[in-house]
């Protein structure tokens, strides 16, 4: 498993953004998938996970509400859709693979290269 993180930018607070998260090597419809962000001098957060099939996910406190995660398996792609960001959504949003404990807690087994989210208020 490959993973790429894209779709990061500047976005006005209430504003959408939707990130991606690619594939490119070995399919990785076996692994639940999760985004992570880490803001400037804090520690890394689950934001979402979601499950092989997609059939569960699960959102930090901080995001229900605001932000869905989705993927397609067919195409080797997870999604985060961000709805009304705030600022403090700020951070290096990343996406990694592994078994769903194993992302639950962080600890996932493949990680994607982050992409920066700035909320400016």
């Amino acid at each position: 498993v490959q993973l790429q993180a894209s779709g990061g930018g500047l976005v006005q607070a209430g504003g959408p953004l939707r990130l991606s998260c690619a594939n490119s090597a070995r399919d990785f419809s076996g692994y639940a998938l999760g985004w992570f962000r880490q803001a400037l001098g804090k520690e890394r957060e689950v934001v979402a996970a979601i499950t092989r099939t997609g059939g569960s996910t699960d959102y930090a406190d901080s995001v229900k509400g605001r932000f869905t995660i989705s993927r397609d398996n067919a195409k080797q792609t997870m999604y985060l859709q961000m709805n009304s960001l705030k600022p403090e959504d700020t951070a290096v949003y990343s996406c990694a693979a592994g078994s769903w404990s194993k992302v639950l807690t962080g600890i996932a087994d493949y990680w994607g290269q982050g992409t920066q989210v700035t909320v400016s208020s």
